[in-house]
């Protein structure tokens, strides 16, 4: 294999773009060790010249023509790091077309697009990676694809947005309230300017359609995963959330069974003594649970320019030991071969049963807590337990709430007669109970 290479292209020299182009130029006897051949980043691309510059590439190497690069036939794999739908989807989509293989760190892209990708690449007889996409440095895809090849995946929890994460730990350390955080969040860098994406669960389900994908080998529609953001959580609920026994944590839950699967994204309260509880500040996790192997916890560093671009380095590592072994798109897309899976049947949130936490907030007045749980009756809902603090000045109190299980559809159809009453000051908080 002497004078071998696999010959990489590059889009994208920002945050984690830039990163692997270091890690690639940086590390060539490692990879050289590991591969047999020389990995070699011969293109790299991205509109901004100055990034190119301050990274120290080989002259030669940074182009701004991104088409170009997608034509040259000398690139075996296409790194594609500029995130967003457009032109990422196109860009994709023309480097399966020329037969080169892709890895990608673009959770919105597969979420919205991967069957589209996936059935490209199939039909052309190449792969795409996307190790990074989901859960940052941790080996969470390959895990799903090839470790637990053998089993089915029948229920899946994650903690998989490290800024949610962060926001709640610190919430339930301090006792500040949520805008507080997210500033100090912004101030540390675990936080966009903009951190919607984050906070109202849109990045949590983009990486929830993924995992559902690789459990069931069909994609689900990202617009019927149900998200629910954290923005509502007070530090009051976590502190009764632990009165009760438990942590609040932003999860994406998965529970797939023949041919349908519950997908959902929301705070829930998570059993103090359950692993996910003791996944603090901006770490990542996934608990998963196999046929076979049972409960596995997959964590570690869920984002950040490290641990992303070494997920990144790994699958162009993966697609070049295939390309090598003259075994290319050994592993299918979603780690099953089948053809004509159709969307992922969804269950509506209706028909999803579990535990919830009500707070109520209503005026200090007698009768008003027999009234709630009489509406919570005629709703076929039972309560375990209750509490409810004595007044601190003239405004209206919280009454907190722990239900046996229940219907979702009945749940809330007992709020809304419960919100409709003249003693409730505000609308109810509802937490699922994991």
């Amino acid at each position: 294999m002497a004078g071998k290479a696999v010959k990489v292209g590059l889009l994208g020299l920002g945050t984690v773009g830039g990163g692997v182009a270091q890690l690639l130029a940086g590390e060539g006897p490692r990879f050289r060790r590991r591969l047999g051949a020389d990995l070699v980043l011969k293109t790299a691309v991205d509109l901004d010249p100055k990034l190119a510059a301050g990274l120290g590439l080989d002259p030669g190497v940074y182009a701004s023509d991104a088409r170009a690069m997608l034509a040259d036939p000398d690139i075996d794999i296409v790194a594609e790091l500029i995130g967003g739908l457009e032109p990422a989807r196109t860009l994709v989509l023309g480097a399966i077309a020329a037969g080169k293989h892709v890895a990608t760190a673009n959770k919105a892209l597969l979420a919205h697009h991967g069957a589209e990708i996936m059935a490209a690449a199939k039909a052309r007889g190449v792969s795409v990676a996307f190790e990074a996409a989901v859960g940052g440095g941790i080996p969470l895809i390959k895990s799903l694809k090839e470790g637990l090849a053998a089993n089915q995946i029948t229920r899946a929890l994650g903690i998989l947005n490290g800024t949610c994460n962060y926001i709640l730990s610190r919430m339930s350390s301090e006792g500040a309230p949520f805008n507080e955080v997210l500033a100090q969040a912004q101030a540390l860098g675990f936080a966009e300017a903009d951190p919607s994406f984050d906070v109202q669960g849109t990045d949590t389900a983009h990486k929830l359609a993924i995992v559902a994908a690789l459990a069931t080998g069909a994609w689900p529609r990202l617009a019927e995963i149900h998200t629910e953001g954290i923005c509502d959580i007070t530090p009051l609920d976590i502190r009764f959330a632990g009165e009760f026994g438990f942590k609040v944590k932003l999860l994406a839950c998965l529970a797939a069974g023949e041919g349908r699967a519950e997908a959902r994204v929301h705070p829930a309260l998570v059993p103090q003594g359950h692993l996910l509880a003791a996944v603090e500040g901006p770490m990542n996790a996934l608990h998963l649970t196999g046929d076979w192997v049972g409960p596995v916890l997959l964590y570690g560093q869920g984002a950040g320019r490290r641990p992303t671009t070494s997920a990144v380095v790994g699958d162009i590592l993966d697609l070049a030991r295939d390309i090598l072994a003259g075994c290319p798109a050994r592993v299918p897309g979603l780690g099953e071969a089948e053809d004509g899976r159709g969307p992922l049947e969804l269950a509506p949130l209706a028909e999803v049963r579990c535990q919830y936490y009500f707070r109520f907030t209503a005026q200090d007045k007698p009768g008003v807590l027999a009234a709630i749980s009489r509406v919570l009756g005629e709703h076929h809902i039972s309560i375990e337990a209750v509490l409810q603090k004595g007044r601190q000045d003239l405004g209206p109190v919280p009454i907190v709430m722990l239900t046996h299980e229940a219907r979702e559809a009945d749940v809330q159809a007992a709020l809304a007669v419960i919100n409709a009453l003249p003693v409730i000051a505000q609308p109810t908080l509802l937490i699922r109970v994991v």
